[in-house]
This record gives structure tokens, sequence and C-alpha cells, in this order.
């Protein structure tokens, strides 16, 4: 009589796992891509760095944007959303898929005569 709870018990543990293993990921590539997007300003190599870092996640449920900032480009915030599946048995079911997402914001630290 316990077994069908502490299954269901266990399921849960290991679906809030899988979030929790998701949302470090998409804070670590709003930290990536907000790091890359600081210190270079060719947007093909800020790209690279956000496919290298996004190859943990489905692409289909991962959107990245940038923001360079209208204060004369001394800031650059970069913007996460993954919406993580719930795919364990019985649980994923009952919970339904989670948005993720993270932004992180960093002074730009290349000069002025670099951008563009």
């Amino acid at each position: 009589m316990v077994l069908p709870v502490l299954l269901l018990a266990v399921l849960v543990v290991v679906q809030v796992g899988l979030v929790v293993r998701d949302s470090l990921v998409v804070q670590d590539l709003a930290r990536e891509a907000a790091r890359a997007a600081a210190v270079e300003p060719r947007q093909v190599v800020v790209d690279q760095v956000i496919r290298q870092g996004s190859a943990r996640l489905d692409p289909q449920r991962t959107l990245v944007s940038l923001d360079r900032g209208v204060d004369s480009g001394q800031f650059v915030t970069a913007t996460v959303g993954y919406e993580s599946p719930t795919s364990v048995p019985i649980v994923g079911l009952l919970i339904g898929d989670v948005y993720l997402s993270a932004a992180v914001t960093m002074r730009v630290e290349y000069p002025a005569s670099r951008q563009g």
C-alpha cells in the first residue's frame, strides 16, 4: 500500500532534479551570453558562444535575446527563456512544462571605437 506513494515521491524528486538542472543551465547560458557580448563586439562570435552554451538545451524550446542598451552601449543584457519539459512518467502529466528564465547584465569592456 505504501509502494505507490513511495514510487510517486521518487518520481517527483527526479522531475524536480531535472528542472533544477535545466534552471542552472539557463542561468549559465545567460551569464555566458552576457559575458561574450560584453567583451566581443562582433555578433558572429557572440552567436557561436550562445550555440555552444545552449547545446545542453532543446533549441526548439530555447529563446536567447541580447539587449546592448541605449546608454551609449555601456551595458549589455542577455535574457534566456526555456520551457523545461516534464517528461517523467505520471509526474510530467500532473505538473506540465515549466518555463524558466534568467537575465544577466554586464558592463561592456571593449572601447567604443571597436563597437559595431
